[in-house]
């Protein structure tokens, strides 16, 4: 599985900690609270809302560097607009180690 990186964030930056530090906090700050708005709507069966928390989610999988892990996202977000599930454990494993390495940061 691929890992999560700071490339991007360090090219948009150019070498301004400041405002690479100011991404990585907004990262930080939303991706919880888009996780559990993904998982409350998953939960419920609200697969169309929960297509549209995985759209918001993708910009954050791409910004972490994680090409493969955003086609998979983009599939997944498809999928449950037709209310299929067969790439939610692909998904969640993604999630999870973004998570991870959230707290790393």
């Amino acid at each position: 599985m691929e890992q999560p990186n700071l490339n991007y964030i360090e090219q948009l930056s150019a070498g301004d900690e400041i405002f690479k530090q100011k991404l990585i906090s907004i990262i930080k700050k939303e991706f919880p609270n888009e996780l559990h708005t993904y998982i409350s709507n998953l939960n419920a069966k609200k697969y169309r809302l929960a297509a549209d928390n995985v759209h918001k989610l993708k910009h954050k999988i791409s910004i972490l560097g994680l090409e493969k892990s955003y086609k998979i996202a983009e599939d997944y977000e498809n999928d449950l607009r037709v209310c299929r599930l067969d790439l939610n454990k692909d998904f969640d494993q993604i999630l999870q180690t973004i998570s991870n390495y959230l707290d790393t940061l």
